[in-house]
């Protein structure tokens, strides 16, 4: 007595499924990447190394699946260009030395 053979449709997955399975291989990338970015740029804080980069790469990828990371990205954005604004600031109204009175003999 032989077994039929299963019909060939069987064997593969259907269009739509095969479309989420990709999707869903894609979201857990993009979750373990960001949180491994996330984590070296910690570590690089301390250590040599491009840390808030990483950071960024990390808090990018992580904010395409979860709000609170793009909430976190807005709110470092914002208090870097805060704190731009103020050392520009703070450059721009520093008196500059005249250098020919640095120059001269006491």
């Amino acid at each position: 007595m032989s077994i039929p053979p299963s019909p060939p449709e069987s064997r593969r997955p259907k269009g739509p499924m095969l479309l989420r399975t990709v999707e869903q291989v894609r979201r857990v990338f993009r979750i373990v990447a960001g949180f491994t970015l996330l984590l070296i740029g910690v570590v690089m804080l301390v250590t040599p190394g491009p840390g808030w980069l990483a950071i960024f790469l990390g808090l990018g990828l992580l904010a395409a699946e979860f709000v609170w990371a793009r909430r976190l990205m807005a709110r470092i954005k914002r208090e870097g260009g805060r704190v731009r604004d103020a050392v520009w600031a703070s450059v721009k109204i520093a008196p500059k030395e005249d250098s020919s009175e640095s120059n001269k003999a006491t």
